[in-house]
């Protein structure tokens, strides 16, 4: 059956013990633990460390078991979304040394699933970043085949802003660019970290993937989505996507749950579905961002299993 998780970047200052327990008192069974390299973060929810995969040591791995068996709350996936296909060469090399880092470090956790972005040079159209992609991309794929990983990549297009105009930092948006994905990099051990949200605002349908893809859906995002009608009237969708559109908890938006956990559960999916909270509504505080979690957990329950 599935089970309702968080993903851990919504409590950036919380110990991950602290986290657990939030889960276990919320009533969650999972969190999608960040493990992005300690650093200043460049963007929001970004730059988020609750496992420092550079210093994961035995020590470390049984403090980690021990928490999981005391909460009764286990960790569906590390998390780490950088953009290996950066233009900035540096970032990019930076990038996918360390997801490979976080790959290696995922059985050591006995865990098999990694969370990602596949990344995009945001200058160039998808034909130009192909070669690229692939040349970044066979090799992690070989890695994670080798440690027994799953990869789920996350259809964010990551394209909100200036600075990520006019393609967007993570290639991997559409139906059309997973089958060219799959078939390019032919490997089992890549599939999706699937976000509903994300279909929303491009205007494409976000249960008919689930159908089509149920062998690849290796991970579940609930976030839900406005599209601000009024705004969208204003400037067009030619206009950066922030301005039109309003991450929401989740039934404060636009995609129906019922019907969307009727078709994921005809799909056969059990894995976790991880609560992504990206409500500027609800980030005020921590109190606030607790309460977040623990209102879409209220809502979510009626369709997943406790």
């Amino acid at each position: 059956m599935m089970k309702l998780g968080f993903v851990s970047a919504i409590l950036p200052d919380q110990t991950l013990e602290s986290l657990f327990e939030t889960a276990s008192k919320i009533g969650y069974r999972y969190v999608e633990v960040m493990c992005w390299p300690p650093s200043k973060a460049e963007r929001r929810y970004a730059g988020v460390t609750h496992i420092d995969v550079s210093t994961l040591d035995e020590t470390m791995v049984a403090s980690i078991a021990s928490l999981v068996d005391r909460t009764g709350v286990k960790i569906s996936a590390l998390g780490y979304y950088p953009n290996c296909l950066s233009p900035d060469e540096r970032e990019a090399e930076l990038a996918v040394e360390h997801l490979k880092l976080v790959i290696q470090s995922a059985p050591k956790l006995g865990l098999k699933n990694v969370n990602a972005f596949i990344g995009r040079d945001f200058t160039k159209s998808v034909d130009a970043n192909w070669p690229r992609l692939l040349k970044t991309w066979k090799p992690i794929v070989d890695l994670a085949e080798k440690h027994a990983v799953r990869i789920g990549i996350e259809n964010c297009p990551m394209l909100f802003s200036e600075d990520e105009w006019p393609g967007g930092k993570n290639i991997a948006t559409s139906p059309a660019i997973w089958r060219r994905l799959f078939s390019d990099l032919g490997s089992p051990n890549l599939g999706l970290n699937y976000d509903p949200s994300h279909m929303i605002w491009q205007y494409m349908d976000y249960l008919s993937p689930i159908r089509e893809f149920a062998s690849r859906l290796f991970h579940i995002h609930a976030k839900d989505v406005r599209i601000d009608r009024h705004k969208l009237n204003d400037v067009g969708i030619f206009a950066h996507p922030k301005l039109y559109h309003t991450p929401k908890l989740p039934g404060l938006g636009e995609i129906d749950w019922r019907m969307f956990f009727s078709v994921l559960g005809d799909a056969g999916y059990t894995g976790p579905v991880c609560v992504e909270v990206e409500d500027r509504a609800y980030e005020a505080t921590v109190e606030d961002r607790i309460e977040s979690l623990a209102q879409s957990y209220r809502y979510l329950s009626q369709f997943v299993g406790k």
